[in-house]
C-alpha cells in the first residue's frame, strides 16, 4: 500500500455475523496491516456487537460503531463514512462481513486509488472478475441488474451494484451524503451515479466474489424492488439531458 494513500478505514456493516466477523477481521489485519477496521453493528441479536467490542479491546486498529437497530446497508455505510471523515481518514472502504469480499484483494483496490481513481470498485463483471458458488439464478439477476443500470443511467461501469469498493474522502465530500436515501444494492448504484456525474474517475478492478458459507444472505425481494424503481426513476429523470448530449 503506497503511503500517498494516507489513512485507510475499512467499514464492515454487521447484522448477525458473529461467526464471520473474527475471521474477516483477522484476514483484513493480515492483508493490510496499516488499515483500520470499523465494525458498524446494527444491534445484532446474536451478539456480534459484543464480539466486535472484544476485538477492539485487543487491537487499536479496530473500532466499533453501535447502531440502535437494523436500518439497512446504506444507512450503516453512511454512518461509517461520517465517522471516518470526522476521524480524518483519507480512504474509506466498503466490505462485507460474510467473506464474499476477500480482504486479500483489498490491496488491488487501494493501488487503483493510489494511481488516481476517485472510486475503485471490486468488479465481478469485467475481464478477470468472477463469482464462486453462486447459483445461475443469482448470477443472471446480478448481470441483468447491471445491464439495466447501464441502459437506464448511461453509466460506463460494468458492476455498479458491487459492494467491495474504496472511496477517496474527497469523493464522498464532493458527491454529498445528506440526501442519500437508497438502501441495499441500490445504494451502491446511487453513489456510483453521483461519482460519475460529478466528473470523478471510477476504476473497476477484477475480483473473485465468493458466496458466503456461514450465515444467511441479506438479499430480499424488497431490496430488488427498491433498486428497480429507483433506477427507473433516475433514468427517466435524466433522459432529457442524455438525449441533449447525444444531439450535440
Amino acid at each position: 500500500m503506497e503511503r500517498s494513500l494516507g489513512r485507510v478505514l475499512v467499514i464492515v456493516p454487521t447484522y448477525n455475523e458473529r461467526d464471520n466477523l473474527p475471521m474477516i477481521a483477522r484476514r483484513l489485519r493480515a492483508a493490510v496491516p496499516e488499515a483500520h477496521l470499523l465494525v458498524a453493528d446494527d444491534n445484532s441479536p446474536d451478539g456480534t456487537g459484543e464480539i466486535a467490542d472484544e476485538l477492539a479491546a485487543q487491537d487499536d486498529h479496530i473500532h466499533v460503531l453501535h447502531r440502535p437497530g437494523k436500518q439497512g446497508l446504506g444507512a450503516a455505510y453512511i454512518a461509517g463514512f461520517r465517522w471516518g471523515l470526522a476521524e480524518g481518514f483519507d480512504v474509506l472502504v466498503e466490505m462485507d462481513a460474510d467473506g464474499s469480499h476477500r480482504p486479500e484483494e483489498l490491496p488491488k483496490l487501494l493501488d487503483a486509488v493510489a494511481n488516481g481513481a476517485d472510486l475503485a470498485i471490486g468488479s465481478r463483471w469485467v475481464p478477470g472478475g468472477k463469482v464462486v458458488n453462486w447459483p445461475l439464478s443469482r448470477e443472471l439477476l446480478s448481470r441483468g441488474a447491471n445491464t439495466y443500470v447501464r441502459f437506464m443511467l448511461g453509466l460506463p461501469v460494468r458492476d455498479s451494484t458491487a459492494g467491495f469498493r474504496a472511496y477517496r474522502a474527497a469523493t464522498l465530500e464532493k458527491i454529498g451524503l445528506d440526501d442519500v436515501q437508497s438502501q441495499g444494492y441500490c445504494f451502491q448504484v446511487d453513489l456510483t451515479l453521483r461519482t460519475v456525474r460529478s466528473g470523478l474517475r471510477v476504476t473497476e478492478v477484477p475480483i473473485t466474489f465468493v458466496d458466503r458459507t456461514i450465515g444467511s444472505s441479506k438479499m430480499s425481494r424488497d431490496i430488488v424492488m427498491e433498486a428497480l424503481w429507483r433506477v427507473t426513476a433516475w433514468g427517466v429523470r435524466g433522459l432529457p439531458a442524455r438525449l441533449r448530449g447525444k444531439r450535440r
